[in-house]
């Protein structure tokens, strides 16, 4: 905890925006004990909840007062699809209760200026990728958005959907379109939708939809 309340703080002597904390959900109790033992030497970034959104709320809760931003994801709105593809059909259910307890803690975006560039000081962001073949699951995902929380949250619609998937893989055998990236008509759809939405302020990708830099290196 000590180490890490220390990188922090050199994170901030550093000139860094934010402390982005990565999938940091199975560490919960000693990464708030760090923020502490950080705030109390100076550390004044805002800490980022940067997480799946299969969280429960419970686990949640402990994290107010520590964390000033989320970002999420909402991967699906559709269980069927959420079983299909990742084999948690209560996905939609969580994230969805997870996601309306970090609005609830984060609040709608606050905005300063650090270095001569923006950053988000407080709110919630909120990312989904689309995928190729289910622009229709996707447009559910911003009908759910808009309709529960406004313009209370900030939306980052992504691209870059790259497809790992051996060929013969039987998931292949029932959604193909998966075997490709995603086209610029299907992008353009989703952005046309969250123009009509009222989506006002949300991030979008430019570019080639997918790129060798998006794939992990899994042997690692």
């Amino acid at each position: 905890m000590d180490e890490l309340a220390s990188e922090m703080i050199s994170l901030q002597e550093a000139g860094a925006m934010n402390v982005n904390l990565v999938t940091p959900t199975h560490f919960a109790p000693s990464i708030r004990a760090s923020i502490h033992m950080a705030r109390e030497r100076g550390l004044h970034l805002p800490i980022v909840w940067n997480t799946s959104g299969y969280e429960t709320v419970e686990a949640l809760r402990d994290n107010a007062g520590f964390v000033d931003v989320y970002l999420t994801d909402l991967k699906y709105a559709d269980s069927r699809l959420a079983q299909e593809l990742s084999r948690a059909a209560d996905y939609p259910t969580w994230a969805l209760k997870a996601l309306e307890e970090m609005v609830s803690q984060a609040g709608e975006p606050v905005y300063d200026y650090h270095q001569g560039s923006q950053r988000l000081l407080r709110g919630v962001v909120v990312r989904h990728l689309i995928l190729p073949g289910q622009v229709e699951a996707s447009l559910e995902v911003l009908h759910l958005l808009r309709s529960r929380f406004g313009s209370g949250l900030l939306l980052s619609l992504m691209s870059q959907y790259t497809p790992v998937i051996p060929s013969g893989s039987p998931i292949l055998c029932s959604f193909p379109e998966l075997g490709r990236v995603l086209t610029s008509d299907e992008y353009e759809r989703m952005l046309d939708a969250a123009d009509e939405l009222g989506f006002e302020d949300y991030f979008w990708q430019e570019g080639d939809p997918a790129q060798e830099s998006f794939i992990p290196d899994f042997g690692i």
